[in-house]
């Protein structure tokens, strides 16, 4: 398993961290995810081999949120 951290903005409480968490723990490959709207990032776990963080952002950006580049 690999740790991706990205900054991600938009994010303004507890219900924006839980609609990026269950968004990327539906995604396939990936074991765990953690919001910090105050931190303004977001943590994930995942096997790089069936999903990148290319897929990750594009997941958060569907989502409604940025992420930075």
């Amino acid at each position: 398993m690999e740790q991706t951290t990205l900054e991600v903005s938009g994010m303004a409480c507890g219900g924006c961290e839980s609609t990026v968490r269950d968004a990327l723990e539906a995604l396939e490959g990936v074991s765990s995810a953690t919001a910090n709207h105050e931190a303004g990032e977001v943590r994930v776990e995942h096997d790089r081999s069936i999903v990148d963080e290319t897929s990750i952002a594009d997941v958060i950006e569907d989502a409604g949120y940025e992420v930075a580049a």
